[in-house]
């Protein structure tokens, strides 16, 4: 039985991109190249929503999170992280390997992110650089962007805003919502294989980025991938397979229409939501869901291990907690190129794990499966 994967990257890979990533390797300084890296960046603007510039890296998302803080920070700047999970505690620790004043500002995991809080914070601090992460993997919550950024643009500070696993499944407008910054990684909401990740720069962003003569990154220096951009290509060899597995799952998305892709995964987060809820199952998250992934409350009676395996066994990948939360909750991917028969076969699985371990009564069998088929419209 081929396993379903319902994790928050990776992510499911269709053929056609599997097999796009088996073509003959282009030479990455050749004329092939430049039309498909010119192609991707097209594409990406359309999803990041976005008329700044667009870089593809051969790294994760991590990756571009280091290359946005290592080009934009100098030691002595001001730099508040706004942190509500895992990945936002990364920016903490990314951004106080290049700065000396890191100004964490944590908030309840769960919860998303305070904007009078941020207010208040902006204010006190007067921060050159804000990071946020867009969509909180790690806890299922969904941070107001769009706030942030008028904040942060009211300041005339930086804002650096990790979309990596919002971009491609929800509504990300760049532009709109001021980011300087903004980052997605291609293994999680565009479908394609990990290994990759992209960024866009704004105006604001490249003067801050130039003015840094003492930019300490070398692989992930942007200043060398603008200039070589203009030739299209890569300041270093890129991955290449990569490149055309990302080109072919841009196609996708583009053959799918950026709103309905964001409606496809809205839906199918809903749904893996209110069935959990008929199963007597509690979210995790108190409100602002996030729609590419939903963590659940841990019931009494099985392990985040336990739960993981017997998943398994009936060919269905899952996650557990991360951090704080490891051994709490666990995690159901709806990102990518998942499916609306994904997430019924992922249900009915669940169903079964809870029944068989007494958490779920025999005759309560269907209740979450009719619920995310009512959802889907089946």
């Amino acid at each position: 039985m081929e396993e379903i994967l319902m994790t928050p990257g990776p992510v499911k890979i269709l053929p056609r991109i599997l097999e796009a990533m088996s073509k003959p390797v282009k030479y990455h300084r050749g004329s092939e190249f430049a039309a498909l890296y010119s192609d991707i960046v097209e594409m990406l603007k359309e999803i990041f929503q976005t008329e700044n510039d667009i870089f593809v890296l051969s790294g994760s998302g991590t990756c571009a999170m280091e290359a946005a803080i290592g080009n934009i920070v100098r030691t002595d700047d001001r730099v508040l992280c706004i942190s509500n999970g895992k990945f936002g505690e990364r920016f903490i620790e990314i951004a106080s390997k290049y700065s000396n004043a890191v100004m964490p500002l944590r908030f309840e995991w769960g919860l998303p992110v305070a904007v009078n809080h941020v207010a208040g914070a902006i204010d006190y601090f007067e921060p050159d650089v804000v990071t946020m992460v867009h969509n909180e993997t790690s806890t299922g919550v969904l941070n107001p962007a769009v706030d942030i950024g008028a904040l942060v643009k009211n300041a005339n500070a930086i804002f650096v805003l990790d979309c990596i696993t919002s971009i491609g499944g929800d509504d990300v407008p760049v532009d709109n919502i001021g980011a300087d910054i903004a980052i997605v990684g291609s293994q999680k909401c565009i479908g394609a294989p990990p290994g990759l990740s992209a960024l866009s720069i704004s105006e604001e962003a490249w003067k801050r980025i130039t003015a840094n003569e003492r930019r300490k990154p070398y692989y992930m220096d942007l200043i060398s991938y603008k200039k070589s951009f203009e030739k299209l290509q890569t300041p270093y060899t890129p991955a290449l397979p990569l490149f055309s597995a990302l080109h072919e799952a841009l196609r996708i998305v583009r053959e799918e229409g950026l709103h309905h892709r964001i409606l496809r995964h809205r839906t199918l987060a809903r749904a893996v939501r209110e069935a959990a809820s008929r199963m007597n199952l509690q979210l995790f998250p108190k409100r602002a869901y996030s729609n590419t992934v939903t963590a659940i409350n841990l019931p009494h009676g099985i392990t985040e291990d336990e739960m993981k395996k017997e998943m398994r066994r009936r060919g269905i990948i899952i996650v557990g907690g991360q951090d704080k939360v490891k051994g709490k909750i666990f995690r159901i991917a709806t990102m990518g190129n998942v499916s609306a028969d994904d997430v019924i076969y992922t249900i009915n699985a669940l169903e079964d794990v809870l029944i068989s371990r007494g958490l779920l009564h025999e005759n309560e069998r269907g209740v979450g499966v009719k619920t995310a088929e009512r959802i889907i419209e089946l």
